[in-house]
């Protein structure tokens, strides 16, 4: 196996338990849910499909220097390596995507961050969104082979399949939840030119409606990404997904359908600095 097999490319999610409000008429009340639900096989799909293309569409170029800023005595992490930094968030976005990160280790994860909440996106569902997304946050030779691997991933097919109209929109009366959460973040490799980022996340994803058969699911996973700089700004030359780490499930009663959706359309995201 040669050192380019090494960022495989997974799907999936963790397993939820859940307990859910009986409500007439209610998908998210109907019955509860066995974890190889229809939603978490949505999840799946997404990530081994999507995430795969992605990783297969890049080509990998290794870099096996190790950081040596992130761990202290005996391979325990330093103190400074999990608090937060203070830095200020950055200003400027490109095409609604944070840009102009610092050229340091501290950028490096600010950036991978951002870059998972674009990555994990609605947007990524529709060809006009997803491309400008892509051409914020993928360094530029690798733009056009990843625009027509993910065009031939999300199809008018595809996206029915998920219960979105073909464009990737939501139908009327849903709302379409996909959204990426930035845990934290770890360097585990850097050099003058690139450096990779593991990003821990949590994720949501499926359509908020009385009558989907997709309900909104959470997932965890971890999201590395190898990034180098170009045009001032970090820019993504590989990244590859995994499951977890999961933390124990919860007893949480889960939201209606009604409430998942306003939540969503109240509640908006965060522009993420180290």
């Amino acid at each position: 196996m040669s050192q380019d097999d090494d960022h495989e490319s997974y799907g999936g999610t963790g397993q939820t338990r859940t307990r859910y409000p009986e409500r007439p008429g209610d998908v998210y009340g109907g019955a509860r849910r066995t974890p190889r639900s229809s939603s978490r096989s949505l999840v799946t799909v997404v990530g081994v499909i999507v995430l795969l293309i992605a990783a297969i569409a890049f080509a990998n170029r290794g870099d096996n220097t190790s950081d040596s800023t992130a761990t202290g005595a005996g391979s325990e992490p330093k103190s400074s390596s999990t608090a937060a930094s203070g830095e200020t968030p950055v200003q400027s976005t490109a095409n609604g995507v944070p840009t102009g990160f610092a050229h340091d280790v501290q950028g490096a994860q600010s950036a991978a961050a951002n870059y998972a909440v674009a990555l994990g996106s609605t947007g990524m569902f529709a060809k006009a969104t997803r491309d400008s997304v892509l051409q914020a946050i993928i360094t530029p030779s690798r733009v056009p082979g990843l625009e027509a691997a993910l065009d031939k991933a999300y199809t008018a097919e595809f996206n029915q399949s998920l219960g979105l109209n073909p464009d990737g929109t939501a139908p009327t009366g849903y709302t379409f939840v996909s959204r990426t959460t930035p845990i934290g973040t770890k360097v585990t490799q850097t050099s003058a030119a690139t450096t990779t980022v593991d990003v821990w996340c949590g994720g949501l994803l499926g359509l908020a409606g009385t009558n989907s058969t997709n309900p909104v699911t959470s997932s965890w996973f971890t999201i590395t990404m190898k990034l180098e700089w170009a045009g001032n700004t970090w820019k993504i030359v590989t990244h590859s997904q995994k499951d977890g780490p999961s933390p124990v499930p919860g007893d949480d009663k889960a939201s209606s359908a009604d409430e998942m959706a306003k939540a969503v359309e109240e509640y908006g995201g965060f522009t993420y600095a180290r």
